[in-house]
């Protein structure tokens, strides 16, 4: 999507290029400095309405990846609540077993 700033930009850009060349070809130093003026004006306009652009399409990337972190996030969390439905007690049996080991090491000590 284009940004109108650029669009009006552009059109003011070409009308200042097209009032400068008609004040040369005439000699009207005043028309020649205005359509200048104008086309600076458009160049600016025209350039801020690219940065815009581009801040906008850096915006909707970063959201997009955004998305699709929570997402592989919330899958994956989904993983886990799933493998820890099917083993209820493997949790606990393993800390028993850490325990007892640890209990084991220390005794013998």
């Amino acid at each position: 999507m284009v940004d109108t700033d650029r669009i009006t930009g552009a059109a003011r850009e070409l009308g200042g290029k097209v009032q400068g060349a008609v004040g040369d070809t005439t000699g009207s130093y005043r028309g020649s400095i205005e359509g200048r003026r104008q086309e600076a004006q458009g160049t600016v306009e025209n350039l801020y309405g690219q940065a815009k652009d581009v801040v906008h399409h850096a915006a909707d990337s970063i959201a997009h990846q955004a998305e699709d972190v929570y997402e592989q996030g919330r899958h994956y969390a989904w993983e886990g609540h799933q493998k820890s439905v099917a083993w209820p007690h493997a949790s606990l049996v393993v800390a028993g077993l850490v325990g007892l080991g640890f209990g084991l090491l220390i005794s013998k000590l």
